[in-house]
């Protein structure tokens, strides 16, 4: 084995020629050892306490509360008082769960009332709306059923790895992160190759947190008789002017050919939707394996969900909070010189370029009481490592300062400024 665990990555070990599969999860145990040892394993730890911007966190040898950025708990719904009083009244009137697919006797009314709801949130009619039980599910599953060998995804690198997966069943050919002269370039040359030809993109990236030229790729796609698909998980509730996303100041709202999204962000709960007109999602739920031969989603987690949603509307304080929290945060990491990149959302990075470095801060934020997620290849290139932080409504100033005074601190020691 040449492995060298002081410059592995996870992505290492996912083939070792030559070793089994026990020999190489034996060699993975003992990478995950080494990390430990040096304490730049930073994943996995244990939550005590519910999801918020201050969670009691078990780490290597301490139990102890954190300022916390690592949930994607933007408008704080998870502990919002009404959603878990849906919750609850859901389990009360249901029970716990449903024991069926939803073809089989696993669809309620409660379903019924989800994919309404989500549909009027988009301004569609509720036949465009199909529902999943997680977000990762609803991008694989519908890329699977809809795209073939014929068939081509056309694909910005920076996409979830939800797409990446969903595009095993057909062509791929990714571009450059929001680079139109590459994607144009790959829709002039795929036009008459393909069936069907579907662009992918994310509405807001997770990684950098910055967001897609959805008009001008729209205008784009429609040159060459494609179609689009944009994953919006971390725009809508968030960006637009009623916090429909990335997509509502386009105008293009009902015109995307296909939108998908998660209920485990801004949302607070668990699952995830399509929008589409209702050829495609009657298609999606009648084809799709996991539509067919999985567990529908149980009755306090669409209750929940559906208050949340409205939510949106009536308490669009959460959101404004959110922004105010943003702006400040930003502002106060800029000043320090360090990168923040070109985040124009609640997903906030502190860009350090070195994996093991970055492991470095994410210890000692760790020391100084602050909870984030170091992200090292493969989630990024192996020269973009990052600290990467979800800023919420419900962090207080002192929240924010107390991860600023950290930073500077940090950012004395180790010199992570840019400038």
């Amino acid at each position: 084995m040449d492995i060298n665990f002081s410059t592995a990555t996870f992505k290492d070990f996912e083939n070792i020629p030559g070793f089994d599969m026990m020999e190489r999860a034996d060699i993975y145990y003992d990478f995950l050892e080494y990390m430990k040892s040096n304490g730049r394993h930073h994943y996995r730890l244990q939550n005590n306490t519910g999801c918020s911007s201050v969670m009691n966190v078990g780490t290597h040898n301490v139990t102890r509360e954190f300022v916390s950025f690592v949930t994607s708990d933007y408008l704080g719904f998870t502990q919002h008082p009404k959603v878990k009083q849906a919750a609850i009244e859901g389990v009360e009137k249901y029970g716990t769960g449903t024991a069926a697919t939803p073809l089989i006797g696993g669809y309620y009314s409660y379903h019924n009332d989800l994919e309404a709801k989500i549909a009027s949130f988009f301004g569609r009619s509720q036949d465009e709306a199909v529902i999943f039980t997680t977000g990762y599910t609803t991008n694989s599953a519908t890329l699977q059923i809809l795209l073939q060998k014929e068939d081509i995804a056309i694909v910005d690198m920076a996409v979830h790895a939800s797409v990446y997966e969903g595009c095993i069943l057909t062509n791929r050919k990714t571009f450059p992160h929001n680079n139109l002269e590459a994607l144009e370039q790959i829709l002039k040359t795929s036009e008459k190759q393909f069936r069907t030809k579907l662009v992918v993109i994310d509405g807001v990236y997770s990684q950098d947190g910055d967001t897609a030229p959805i008009e001008e790729i729209y205008n784009l796609v429609k040159k060459y008789n494609a179609y689009l698909m944009v994953d919006d998980v971390h725009g809508v509730g968030i960006l637009g002017k009623t916090g429909r996303g990335t997509i509502e100041d386009t105008g293009l709202l009902d015109k995307i050919d296909i939108i998908t999204g998660t209920f485990s962000k801004t949302f607070g709960n668990l699952g995830g939707y399509v929008i589409a007109n209702k050829s495609l999602t009657n298609f999606i739920r009648f084809q799709s394996r996991q539509q067919i031969f999985s567990a529908t989603t149980p009755p306090s987690t669409a209750t929940g969900i559906v208050k949340a949603i409205e939510l949106i509307d009536e308490e669009p304080h959460w959101r404004e909070k959110l922004w105010e929290n943003i702006n400040y945060f930003k502002k106060g990491l800029n000043d320090l010189g360090l990168d923040t990149g070109t985040t124009c959302s609640a997903v906030v990075p502190v860009k350090i370029g070195d994996p093991h470095i970055t492991g470095d801060v994410g210890r000692m934020l760790l020391e100084h009481g602050v909870y984030t997620n170091p992200i090292i290849y493969p989630a990024v290139a192996r020269k973009d490592a990052r600290i990467r932080m979800s800023v919420t409504a419900t962090h207080d100033k002192e929240h924010l300062d107390k991860t600023l005074n950290a930073f500077e601190d940090i950012n004395k020691k180790l010199h992570i400024a840019k400038k």
